[in-house]
């Protein structure tokens, strides 16, 4: 009769932070974008179809008479984004877009984000009772703890920056800021000086992009870290005597007070994406 033996404490968090994806094996921290993470996809594409839904549906409630709790925490919500956006990026025509854009962004941060309020084992739990842990080894249920999913959405914030670029300044207009910005020169300093150009707005673009997505990533990674050393300790409820007791009342006490700290976490850091992705639209429709 074949024995089974608890993992120990490395084990058990390298084993939750692997991804379902389609190589079969653990993702690394490294971004590959040739690996597919099902449960980053699945979990990212629920949450922003459930972010639309809901501001559909407050949308559609809305009334012209005393608003209910609802419709009234979505104008206050709309009105937030939308200062936000007026305050940093100036061009009417762009908040169009820009603004409704920062809005779902940031409901869409916020509920991926949530996600790891949810307990650690709660998918492997799911997963027996379906008969599934045999077949979905790996599943990590927090998309934004995911680099690929943050760099991402980052390199859509880059698309946006060089489209509002090429729009604003004119296709010749941004070319020719990248090699003349930010030393500008004229005759032969502008010929000398244009590859030194070229470079550091490279390099402004990239660490941009990299910034934006490693600030999210490595909050909510610490944060699903710290979610996993907490929940060891109820492991210790397995236990009959006064250390299991009083780890595991340790277990309760720690996680309550780490979640709870854990929604200004959440909260911040889709705020924080948000405000990022103005003013680097905004960014794009200045010269330097």
């Amino acid at each position: 009769m074949a024995s089974t033996t608890a993992p120990t404490a490395s084990e058990y968090i390298v084993h939750h932070l692997g991804h379902l994806n389609n190589t079969g094996q653990k993702q690394t921290l490294i971004a590959d974008f040739s690996v597919v993470n099902f449960d980053t996809l699945f979990w990212s594409i629920s949450m922003g179809l459930l972010a639309v839904f809901l501001m559909w549906l407050g949308a559609r409630r809305a009334t012209s008479g005393v608003p209910g709790k609802m419709q009234a925490f979505v104008e206050i919500l709309v009105e937030m984004v939308d200062e936000q956006a007026k305050s940093i990026v100036h061009n009417a025509t762009s908040r169009q877009f820009v603004a409704p854009l920062a809005l779902t962004v940031f409901m869409w941060i916020i509920f991926m984000n949530a996600l790891d309020l949810l307990p650690v084992d709660l998918p492997h739990y799911l997963f027996g009772l379906l008969g599934l842990d045999h077949v979905i080894h790996y599943h990590r249920i927090v998309p934004t703890a995911d680099l690929n999913a943050t760099i991402g959405m980052s390199l859509g914030v880059l698309l946006l920056m060089l489209y509002y670029g090429i729009k604003i300044k004119s296709p010749g207009g941004f070319v020719k800021e990248l090699f003349t910005a930010p030393f500008h020169a004229h005759g032969v300093g502008a010929i000398i000086l244009a590859p030194f150009n070229f470079l550091l707005n490279l390099i402004e673009y990239a660490a941009k992009t990299v910034s934006l997505g490693m600030r999210l990533f490595g909050n909510m990674f610490a944060g699903e870290l710290i979610f996993m050393l907490i929940a060891l300790l109820g492991g210790a409820w397995a236990g009959f005597n006064a250390t299991s007791v009083f780890l595991g009342i340790g277990h309760v006490i720690a996680g309550s007070i780490w979640a709870i700290f854990h929604i200004l976490i959440v909260v911040l850091q889709a705020f924080i994406f948000m405000m990022l992705t103005l003013v680097y639209v905004s960014q794009a429709h200045e010269g330097h």
